[in-house]
């Protein structure tokens, strides 16, 4: 297992849609590995696999101590009236902006076995599960900012040390 480095705003990956995962790979059990690994640093909510530069279907998520992962998650159900939360992303560090997240999300995929499995949640665990489902599908979280604050979000991502 690595702790893997976290490709930041403006790399292609972010931008691409994910390919799906086949099950019984060598290379997605330490993709795996790695997910788990990198997103078990305090802090860490969840990760994707295109923020460590590897554009295929996996998340790992680290909610109140509880960490695990997922492959080829869909949005199965989300619910209730989307809330404003504020949001960041390892991928624009330093930042957290206001947008809209259902307050219950239900996704679905596959472990490493190939069996059926489904994570859901409320609060914290709803708003990772449709940020990293997201991310898999090529958008940052960014995207859906309302108009005037996203726009001032870039002008603050575009003044960072790290752009």
């Amino acid at each position: 297992m690595t702790e893997r480095q976290i490709r930041l705003f403006g790399d292609p990956v972010l931008r691409s849609a994910c390919d799906p995962i086949v099950p019984g790979n060598k290379h997605v059990r330490e993709l795996v590995d790695d997910l788990l690994e990198t997103v078990a640093v305090p802090g860490r909510a969840g990760l994707a696999a295109n923020q460590i530069g590897i554009a295929l279907r996996a998340f790992s998520y680290n909610i109140d101590g509880d960490i695990g992962y997922i492959l080829n998650p869909v949005i199965a159900e989300v619910s209730g009236e989307p809330e404003t939360v504020d949001e960041g992303c390892l991928s624009v560090p330093g930042f957290f902006f206001p947008r809209k997240r259902y307050p219950y999300a239900r996704v679905t995929g596959i472990d490493l076995d190939g069996n059926e499995i489904e994570i859901s949640g409320e609060g914290i665990m709803a708003q990772a599960l449709q940020h990293e489902t997201d991310h898999l599908d090529g958008h940052l979280y960014i995207e859906g900012l309302e108009q005037d604050v996203k726009k001032d979000a870039m002008r603050q991502i575009r003044q960072a040390s790290w752009y």
